[in-house]
This record gives C-alpha cells, sequence and structure tokens, in this order.
C-alpha cells in the first residue's frame, strides 16, 4: 500500500508521499490521493457492505419466526438488541481506530469479522442439527435448545464486531478524501453524505428483492450464502483502491483526551481564569494537517476552561509541555470536548427519531406476515419486500433534491441553496410523527378485518402497509441524513471517527429504548390479567395501534424539544470559525502567555455549533 504522511509547515499544508524515486525524469507523476477517485472505491465497498448486512436486517425477523419458532416479543428485543449491540460496538471501535490501527484497516478488520459473522449465519440455515425442528402448527412449535441459540448468537455477535468496526469509520474514512478547508471541498463533503446513502440504497433496492426472495421463498442457505459472497466481493473492492486512499494516521483516542480534560477542569475548579494563561502547545512535528487548525476559544462551557489554565511554571518542562496531561490539558483538546458536548442536545433528538425507524423492521414485519400478501394466484410478497418502499422513497427524495430542486434553485437565485439542518431535521419528525399515525390508523383496520372474518391472516391487501414503510424511507432521508451530516461536520476532523461512532450510538440507545418501551408496556397494559396490547404470536389479540399512537406522542415531544431547544445548537455555518494556527503563534501560549490569533483572516467557516 502507499504511504501517505501527513506533514505541517508554517505556511502551507502539503500531502507527502513515500514512494520510490521516478527511473526517468519523463515518467509521469502519480495522481493525487484522495477526491472522488478514491471516494468511488469506498462508496462501492459500502453498498456492497450494506447489501449484506441490511438483507440479514431486513429479514432476520422472518427468519427468527420460520426458522427458530420465535415470536412475539422475545422475537421483537432479539432484534433490537443485536441492533443495539451493533451499533454501541461503534465505540468500542472508534476508540482502536483513533489510538491504534487507524479508519483504514479497523474497516478491513471489521469486513473481515461480518464475513465471518454471515458465514455462521449460512451454517444455522445449512445445518438442520442448529435449529429446533421446523413448526407445522402455528402458534405450537417446538422451542430452540440453548445451544442452539448460541451458535444463532455466536453469529450475530461476529457481525456486531464486524459492525463496530465498520460503522464509525466508513463516513469518517469517505469524509478524509476531501479538503473541507474549501468551499468547494465542503460542498462535495455534503454531496458525499447525500450519494453515500442513495448509492448503497439503490443496490439494496436492485439485489434485496432477489436476495429476501430466495431467503423466503426458495432456500435460506442460499439466501444467506448470497450475502457472505457479496460481503467477500466488498472487501475486495475495498482493497483494490488501496493505493488511491488517503491514510490519516491514528491520534490517539480522543475518549481520554475528554476524561483528562474532565479530571484536570475538577482537579481546578477552585481556580479563576481572569489574569491567567492558558496552555497552547507548539504542534509535534509530524503532526497532521488536521491538528494544526485550532478551533476558536468559545464562551460556552466555561467551566472546561479551567483544564487549560496553567497554575503554575511547574506544570511545563523544559520544553514548554505538559508534565501531567491529567492536570494541565490543551486549550485545544478543551475546545474539542465543548464540540462533542455541543451536539448532543442533537443526539438526544436522533435517537427518539430513529424510534421510529426501527418499528418497521420489527412490528412492521408482523404486520405484514398476516395480510394478504398475495400477487396473482401464484405469487406472495416476502415480508422482507416492503423495506424496499423505504429504500426506494429515501432514494427517489435524494435525486430530486440533488438533480432538480438544487439545480433549479441555482437557476432563480443565482446560487445553489440546500435546506438548512434544521428545517431537514424538522421536517423528518414531521414525517416520522406521521408515519406512526398511518401506521396505527392501518393496524386498526388490519386487525378488525382479521377479527371480522376469524382468520389470523387478515384479508387486508399488503399494500395498505406501504405509505408507513414510505414515510418511514423519508424520515431517514430527511433527519437522519441531515444528523449525521451535522456530527461530522460539527466535529473537527480529528474528531469525525468519534462522529460516526456517536452517530451509531444514538442507533443503538434507540434500539435499546424501543426494547424497554415494548417491555414495559406489555407489562403495564396485562396488569390484572388484562389482554396486553403487546406479546404472543398473534397480533389479532393485541393492540399495536394503541403502540403506535404512544410512539407518535413520543414524537410529538421530540418536535417540541427540537423546536425550543435542541435547534439552537444547529448554528449556520457562518456563525462557527475555525482558525489555522501557526507554529509561532502557539509559542507564546505554550510559555505561558495568553493566546491570540495573530491574523484572523485564516478564519475558515465550517458547519458546526461553536
Amino acid at each position: 500500500m502507499e504511504s501517505v504522511t501527513i506533514t505541517d509547515s508554517p505556511s502551507s499544508h502539503e500531502i507527502e508521499h513515500e514512494q520510490t524515486p521516478a527511473p526517468s525524469a519523463s515518467a509521469s507523476l502519480p495522481k493525487e490521493p484522495g477526491g472522488w477517485r478514491s471516494v468511488k472505491y469506498i462508496i462501492a465497498n459500502e453498498s456492497f457492505e450494506k447489501l449484506a448486512s441490511m438483507s440479514l436486517i431486513s429479514n432476520i425477523t422472518v427468519y427468527l419466526l420460520t426458522n427458530y419458532n420465535l415470536g412475539g416479543i422475545f422475537v421483537v428485543n432479539v432484534v433490537q438488541i443485536w441492533n443495539g449491540s451493533s451499533n454501541i460496538a461503534s465505540i468500542a471501535g472508534a476508540f482502536i481506530s483513533d489510538s491504534y490501527l487507524g479508519r483504514f484497516r479497523t474497516l478491513l478488520f471489521g469486513s473481515i469479522a461480518s464475513l465471518l459473522g454471515m458465514l455462521t449465519m449460512t451454517l444455522t440455515a445449512g445445518i438442520h442439527q442448529l435449529r429446533p425442528p421446523q413448526c407445522k402448527e402455528p402458534p405450537h412449535c417446538q422451542e430452540p435448545q440453548g445451544w442452539q441459540l448460541g451458535a444463532l448468537f455466536a453469529g450475530l455477535g461476529l457481525l456486531s464486531i464486524g459492525a463496530g468496526g465498520i460503522r464509525p469509520c466508513n463516513i469518517a474514512f469517505g469524509a478524509d478524501q476531501f479538503d473541507t478547508r474549501t468551499e468547494k471541498g465542503r460542498a462535495q463533503l455534503e454531496s458525499f453524505f447525500n450519494w453515500w446513502y442513495f448509492t448503497f440504497t439503490i443496490a439494496l433496492i436492485i439485489a434485496l428483492t432477489g436476495v429476501v426472495y430466495i431467503q423466503t421463498n426458495v432456500n435460506w442457505t442460499l439466501g444467506f450464502a448470497i450475502p457472505t459472497i457479496c460481503l467477500a466481493f466488498s472487501i475486495t473492492i475495498f482493497l483494490f483502491g488501496r493505493h488511491t486512499y488517503i491514510c490519516k494516521a491514528p491520534q490517539g483516542s480522543i475518549f481520554t483526551d475528554m476524561a483528562k480534560v474532565i479530571v484536570a477542569a475538577c482537579r481546578k475548579r477552585k481556580l479563576k481564569a481572569q489574569g491567567r494563561p492558558f496552555y497552547v502547545p507548539v504542534p509535534e512535528f509530524g503532526e497532521s494537517d488536521m491538528d494544526n487548525k485550532r478551533l476558536v476559544p468559545t464562551d460556552k462551557f466555561k467551566f472546561l476552561d479551567k483544564a487549560a489554565i496553567i497554575a503554575a511554571p511547574s506544570e511545563l518542562n523544559d520544553q514548554g509541555m505538559s508534565m501531567n496531561t491529567w492536570r494541565l490539558c490543551s486549550l485545544q483538546k478543551v475546545e474539542n470536548f465543548k464540540c462533542f458536548l455541543g451536539i448532543l442536545p442533537v443526539w438526544v433528538t436522533g435517537i427518539c427519531v430513529f424510534i421510529v425507524m426501527d418499528q418497521q423492521n420489527t412490528f412492521g414485519v408482523l404486520q405484514i406476515a398476516q395480510t394478504n400478501r398475495s400477487l396473482g394466484p401464484h405469487f406472495k410478497v416476502p415480508p422482507g419486500w416492503m423495506n424496499l418502499a423505504s429504500m426506494i422513497a429515501l432514494s427517489i427524495w435524494i435525486c430530486i433534491y440533488e438533480r432538480i430542486y438544487i439545480p433549479l434553485t441555482r437557476i432563480i437565485t443565482k446560487k445553489a441553496t440546500r435546506l438548512t439542518m434544521r428545517q431537514r431535521i424538522r421536517i423528518g419528525i414531521l414525517l416520522s410523527i406521521l408515519c406512526m399515525l398511518v401506521a396505527a390508523i392501518v393496524e386498526k383496520k388490519r386487525r378488525d378485518s382479521a377479527l371480522r372474518h376469524g382468520s389470523f391472516i387478515s384479508p387486508t391487501s399488503f399494500a395498505l402497509l406501504l405509505p408507513q414503510f414510505a414515510l418511514s424511507g423519508l424520515n431517514e432521508a430527511f433527519a437522519a441524513v441531515a444528523i449525521m451530516e451535522f456530527f461530522t461536520m460539527q466535529m473537527p476532523e480529528s474528531m469525525r471517527t468519534v462522529a460516526g461512532a456517536v452517530f451509531f450510538l444514538s442507533l443503538s440507545i434507540a434500539n435499546y429504548m424501543g426494547s424497554l418501551i415494548v417491555t414495559i408496556i406489555h407489562k403495564v397494559t396485562a396488569h390484572r390479567g388484562r389482554t396486553p396490547w403487546l406479546g404472543g404470536r398473534d397480533l389479532n389479540k393485541n393492540r399495536l395501534d394503541y403502540y403506535y399512537y404512544v410512539i407518535a406522542a413520543l414524537g410529538a415531544l421530540n418536535f417540541v424539544y427540537f423546536n425550543f431547544f435542541a435547534s439552537d445548537y444547529l448554528i449556520s455555518s457562518e456563525a462557527t470559525e475555525i482558525t489555522e494556527v501557526q507554529q509561532e503563534n502557539s509559542i507564546a501560549g505554550r510559555m505561558g502567555e495568553s493566546f491570540e490569533v495573530e491574523d484572523e483572516e485564516n478564519v475558515l467557516d465550517t458547519n458546526g455549533t461553536r
């Protein structure tokens, strides 16, 4: 692999390549790494990886129902806890990436772990001893033995480990390929977010129709073997592009730096900042370009500034560096931590949005399983296909937005006008509420029809559920993309892996909260022998529509919370300042003098919060 190193200089930031000298002066110079040349490999890798993982996620509920004879709340909890574990593993992946392996290697090893997980899942489908006997008279079915569940959970566990390496790094690694110091680079990065979503969604739409159909109607072994092959293909594509990537070396865990800031601030809680110098060290030789960008000190969370106060000369060594980083932290690390705290209000909004998105992968699939799925006399639509409605709606909107809306505004206003993050998140929350209201109305109609006919399968057509799945996709297109973009753009470049981890952590907490809400509602509504709203293998005996109204009410509270509190943290790019600090600007702070920015014209605008 071509080695790419990042170097600093007082006047410029350059990317240098360690290469074998050209055999002759006339030899052509190698192309610069990064840009869309690299991103095409990353997006292709992500598309096939998502094809593999989503073909399992979309149909895992059906697989557990039909092959492991699981049902009711147990299935919902297994799926949500597995999804939550996959997302929370991204925190460990971010730590390993930042501290030891770097994003490229973490992505590679995560992909290999996912491949092993898919191989295990394929074995559970192909070896009948790893599953309980097939159920012929539902709902009276033989439950799986402990060791059979152990084999299943081993495969799901490997997939969670793989997801922990892939999810926090894929967006960050793609973003590394663009120079966000320029307006062009920032515009390319924003388009990257949309096209990243679009390309893998199109791949899923094309492939999941076949994969999910094969899993449901042909053979589960073949249906799992196909995504396993796709994962192997994904790894191959990723390695093909290795010579084009900008690979930034690990800079140390940002989580450790955050802990140091908290400890140092608590130790100096009695100090007053007035008249005291702050610690601003000179960047070390070989430090990356991303670390030579300094965030302008802000007035928020002023208590944390005490971590950077030089209380005594003895806190610095002969070179002017901190003797104990758990007592004295640089002002830059303090501002990095402030950036992290600044995204938390929007992070909470994202959790509530993602709870709605989760419903279609669990209860939405259970609804489909008890509707009339016939298309003609000989064909039944697989339940997993319904997720295609979400993906198609998402893809259509991104195409309209990128290819029609933005060019149209450029013609009318003479500049490309994009919807702000605040607008997109607001629309996404409203769509999440509408999605749950529609789902509740449809579920009542489906259940009433089944009870009237006295049948397990409702005569209601599956097509009646298409709107709620489409609304879920639009919710993702507006809110999820905007929140992912906000996390990435809000953080400094050195914290982009953390941004990816925080995004998937919000998905994880949404999974766990969804599981908790289901369990609480089941226990509360079953009090004193009453029929619970949720539980069992027959939705006709439940009141799933009432549960959907509860989730809609949660979305309404989220809308109020976002508008009156969290949206204040979505500051426009014009209000954010990032300055490039030259080495000579830092010498004064290193020696104990107050830190000042000498050239305010170096201030660069980026999206995020001060």
